[in-house]
């Protein structure tokens, strides 16, 4: 199989650098319907900013959507402080420490982006001893620092920001030599750029999926609605691509594709499920199958919301879930395979 993976990992980067957590992801979905375009599929938009892309099949009455969401983690401004720093509500989940120290851009409401760091209150051991910088880290401690010369709140006020202004925090990508790839965001941008390069493989292989296949890139599954009564009417079969946690406990690995069985929201379609371990197996693929207390998906999210299909979540091995998370390029091959596998089963 004729993957592109170079390619792949490059369109991750390129979605990285465009941020879109949930609430401010229309430019990142624009250009993606634009990518989606170059490759001749006819693409809409929904009401609420997501998009369907369609790839015909041999079958269009039986349809498989796949769905990658474009939303990832964030924050938003809730308080400018007296003393010019700002408090914050998260975008998502994620515990509050996953970001301290990173730097972040704060995004007006006009388009102004200015820079800063999310820090906690009490991290100067030098000024407030071990003690204090040891406390707990929640909305009352972590503050958004900006970068201006900035005293008061009507200086802020001044630079533009606003209560309810988007804060994007720095991804830090790194491939390294040896496979692994580091970031923020690999939930859910590596799925992002997987859809597209099975795009490309079907395309200039000059192949048809066995049955129509719909890409919906989701903008809100962050916090619960990715997919909410929005699915195309065709849809049989419905497999949400997202990272796979891994851990003690869990059977998932970063250099394998995961199976989820069941999540906290719902247990996922078992003749689904089992069509997809016999794909993986048939291709002799690095695969798990895992159950996931803490987590949801697209799919899981869709039956919540009421959609009567039958659900499937995939995707790759990922450590440090809703941090600084690390996949390795061998987990994305081995998801490519499985769903490109999928798309060409009878």
């Amino acid at each position: 199989m004729n993957l592109n993976l170079t390619n792949t990992i490059n369109l991750m980067k390129k979605y990285l650098d465009i941020p879109s957590p949930a609430g401010y992801t229309e430019n990142a979905v624009l250009e993606i319907k634009k990518d989606f375009e170059n490759f001749s599929l006819d693409t809409i938009l929904t009401k609420k900013g997501a998009l369907i892309a369609t790839l015909p099949g041999e079958d269009d009455s039986n349809q498989i959507t796949i769905s990658a969401h474009m939303d990832t983690l964030g924050a938003i401004v809730k308080e400018i402080s007296s003393d010019g720093t700002l408090k914050y509500h998260k975008v998502g989940g994620g515990c509050w420490a996953a970001i301290e120290g990173e730097n972040c851009t704060v995004i007006t409401r006009k388009g102004k982006k200015i820079r800063g760091s999310v820090v906690f209150k009490y991290a100067s051991t030098h000024i407030y001893g071990q003690t204090k910088a040891a406390t707990e880290r929640n909305e009352e401690t972590m503050i958004i620092r900006l970068d201006e010369k900035v005293f008061t709140k009507q200086d802020v006020l001044d630079l533009g920001i606003s209560v309810g202004d988007f804060v994007c925090l720095d991804h830090r990508f790194e491939a390294t030599e040896s496979g692994f790839i580091k970031s923020r965001y690999i939930d859910n941008k590596s799925a992002v750029a997987m859809v597209l390069e099975i795009c490309r493989y079907f395309k200039e292989n000059n192949l048809t999926p066995k049955h129509t296949t719909n890409f919906y890139i989701s903008n809100y599954e962050e916090i619960g609605h990715g997919v909410s009564k929005c699915l195309p009417e065709k849809t049989k079969e419905f497999v949400a691509i997202d990272i796979a946690p891994t851990g003690p406990s869990q059977t998932s690995s970063e250099h394998g594709v995961t199976i989820v069985a069941k999540d906290n929201l719902s247990l996922y379609d078992f003749n689904l499920r089992n069509k997809l371990v016999d794909v993986a197996e048939d291709n002799n693929l690095d695969y798990a199958v895992d159950v996931f207390t803490f987590y949801g998906s697209d799919a899981s999210e869709a039956i919540r919301w009421g959609e009567d299909v039958q659900i499937a979540c995939v995707g790759p091995g990922t450590n440090n879930s809703h941090h600084y998370e690390r996949t390795h390029i061998e987990a994305i091959e081995n998801t490519l395979k499985l769903l490109i596998n999928y798309m060409l089963k009878e």
